[in-house]
């Protein structure tokens, strides 16, 4: 039985997907998935929030320190697999998250390093999400006028033309765009590949009001979590 999302999303079958397999060899503090965010491990967060907005099970993909993963974080709400090709790159985790997910659910795919992850961006996510198409969280950043990354949208900022959107995670795609999808995945691209070469069947939802949708790669940013 699905649960209740957010948004009212129940009868909406969808796995929710936590990519945590990375060494997180830029922090510097082990795992990507055990760095403390409000007392627990971050990919604590990430699961409950896919679980507790709507989606019907949550599959988290291990890779790197797995059995200090499972041992530390507790993870008994989902189903746990471990990415013994890890070091190939994301792709080699979304393929196996895939191949353990029912094959009539929706996938949800949300990464383990992106704090702000709300219950209430997935319930938006399941309720906004139409038949045949991926739908994807974005967020509202200032361009950067030298074509750069994108700077963080602060609240209260004046906005103009070069304030827009920008697609991150979660990323929702249709059960029947599952095996198209996968065929495109390689390395560390994930699903970026059949994204750039069907930008018609993708549906961008404004959350910026929930999270910056920004990941976590630096010390820096790992301390500004507290």
């Amino acid at each position: 039985m699905g649960n209740q999302g957010a948004d009212g999303t129940a009868g909406l079958r969808a796995t929710g997907i936590v990519l945590a397999a990375g060494a997180g060899t830029r922090l510097g503090r082990g795992p990507k998935a055990l760095p403390p965010y409000r007392g627990r491990p971050l990919v604590e967060s990430v699961a409950g929030a896919l679980l507790d907005g709507g989606c019907r099970e949550v599959v988290v993909v291990l890779g790197a320190g797995a059995p200090d993963v499972a041992t530390i974080a507790e993870l008994d709400r989902y189903l746990t697999v471990v990415n013994h090709e890890w070091q190939s790159g994301m792709g080699s985790s979304f393929l196996l998250a895939d191949q353990t997910a029912d094959p009539a659910d929706h996938l949800l795919i949300a990464l383990v390093d992106q704090p702000g992850l709300t219950r209430a961006t997935v319930g938006r996510l399941l309720a906004s999400h139409r038949p045949g198409r991926v739908t994807a969280a974005a967020y509202r950043r200032r361009e950067a006028p030298d074509g750069g990354k994108p700077a963080r949208h602060k609240a209260g900022q004046e906005t103009g033309q070069q304030d827009r959107l920008f697609r991150g995670h979660p990323l929702l795609i249709d059960a029947s765009l599952r095996e198209a999808v996968s065929a495109t995945v390689t390395g560390d691209a994930g699903a970026r590949g059949f994204l750039r070469a069907h930008p018609d069947l993708v549906d961008e939802v404004d959350c910026s009001d929930q999270s910056t949708g920004e990941d976590i790669d630096t010390p820096d940013q790992l301390r500004l979590l507290g």
